[in-house]
């Protein structure tokens, strides 16, 4: 597997991707499915992308994470998203894409990046605990689509400097 920026090239693939994840449902606060153009202007090329990574193993893309500064993050923050190909699943998709994000969070000298989960994404929650994430705040009862309420999970990840000026992160 290897990771890389992720292009406007990859948009048709990616969205493919992630509309898979949508139309399986039960894991991304996202209902709507993305046009090529649509997942570009989000997470590749437009106003709020930071950095955009892609995981490729053989032909194919399995996953993407992506930085973002949309909303009203405090300044210093960024906001993250992370999708890995549901067929077939890769394992370790996840893991090989943040540390080239944390990297790029480095480059962009972002302190802490945030990353809101669904409650009920037991994965997505498992994921970033391991990741280093650590729970801060709770958004309760938000509406999907339908208007069912699903509790959201806020968890952040703060990067920082040490003494010496050398990036690292603090659990």
């Amino acid at each position: 597997m290897t990771i890389r920026e992720a292009t406007v090239d990859d948009a048709e693939e990616l969205s493919e991707l992630i509309n898979e994840i949508i139309k399986a449902g039960g894991t991304t606060a996202l209902e709507d499915p993305f046009s090529p153009e649509l997942l570009a202007d989000w997470f590749i090329a437009g106003e709020f992308p930071l950095a955009c990574h892609v995981a490729q193993a053989e032909a194919r893309l399995a996953g993407f994470q992506f930085l973002s500064s949309y909303g009203d993050l405090p300044k210093g923050w960024a906001d993250i998203g992370t999708f890995a190909r549901l067929n077939p699943k890769i394992p370790g998709v996840g893991t090989a894409l943040f540390a080239t994000t944390l990297s790029a969070a480095e480059e962009r000298n972002i302190e802490v990046i945030r990353a809101t989960i669904r409650a009920d994404n037991t994965g997505g929650l498992t994921y970033y605990e391991k990741m280093g994430f650590r729970t801060y705040n709770m958004l309760e009862k938000v509406p999907l689509n339908d208007g069912t309420p699903v509790d959201r999970i806020q968890k952040q990840y703060q990067v920082s400097k040490d003494k010496s000026g050398l990036w690292r992160s603090a659990q």
